[in-house]
């Protein structure tokens, strides 16, 4: 079975270093369905694995100064009350059942919201484009900070319940708000607060007892090689053929969550 988990860690590693989509969307419903691991171990081990396996990244994007820290900041101000005030919730909730009852749902929501976020990332992109210079760019940018700290906190708490939605769904969110901020710099931008966003969620998830740390050690044993893999054979494939199947598989995957809630 360590064997196994770690060829997952491999799979969604590989998967991640082609399409950049956060192993959140992948790894939990793998631990869930396949492996049959409890819902509240998956999403609170799956939020360290998360928090581990960004953290080179967000290095290399650091140094390159790929960076936006004022939005950094911005998102933080939302995101780690949300995820504070989740976890608060969480445990005084009650019951495994009601638990695993609302993480399952969260999840299923999740992943539907991460697939249209797969699917129309480069038309939200170009929208948001064509609106340079209006009327209407002007004044969004005058509740831009406001909005963004909403943003912060609807992540922190979808992340904390399902450890899903720090990666696409955090990035499409960004090309809303801040259209003139390159790609690279709003994937560095989402990639370091997912970093902390999920570091924070995952500490609070291990302080409740939630996090299988073995079962950690072997996701993360497999998915290191399999991100460095995946990176390289990305280079060699069209973001216009993997988007499309990546959003397909997470809206399937979604809405048997949803379903089965």
């Amino acid at each position: 079975m360590e064997i196994a988990y770690s060829f997952a860690g491999l799979v969604v590693g590989i998967i991640v270093g082609l399409t950049g989509i956060g192993g959140g969307a992948l790894m939990t419903p793998i631990l869930i369905v396949v492996f049959g691991i409890p819902p509240v171990t998956a999403v609170s081990t799956d939020l360290l694995y998360a928090a581990i396996t960004k953290f080179g990244g967000s290095i290399t994007y650091t140094r390159k100064k790929l960076v936006e820290w004022r939005v950094v900041l911005l998102l933080l101000g939302g995101s780690i009350p949300g995820a504070l005030f989740t976890l608060n919730y969480l445990e005084g909730l009650g019951g495994l059942e009601k638990i695993e009852h609302l993480m399952n749902i969260t999840l299923g929501v999740s992943l539907v919201l991460t697939s249209f976020a797969v699917f129309f990332r480069s038309k939200i992109r170009d929208s948001v484009v064509k609106l340079k210079g209006t009327r209407f760019e002007k004044h969004g940018r005058r509740y831009r900070p406001y909005v963004t700290l909403l943003m912060g906190i609807i992540l922190g708490s979808l992340v904390t319940l399902s450890s899903v939605g720090a990666g696409a769904l955090g990035t499409a969110m960004l090309i809303l708000l801040y259209p003139r901020m390159s790609m690279q710099s709003i994937v560095g931008t989402d990639l370091v607060h997912a970093v902390v966003l999920t570091g924070i969620a995952g500490a609070g998830h291990y302080s409740m007892g939630n996090v299988d740390l073995w079962l950690l050690l072997y996701l993360v044993i497999g998915s290191l090689p399999g991100v460095f893999l995946g990176s390289h054979l990305g280079s060699k494939l069209s973001p216009r053929v993997i988007q499309p199947i990546m959003g397909t598989l997470l809206l399937a995957i979604g809405m048997r969550f949803v379903l089965a809630g």
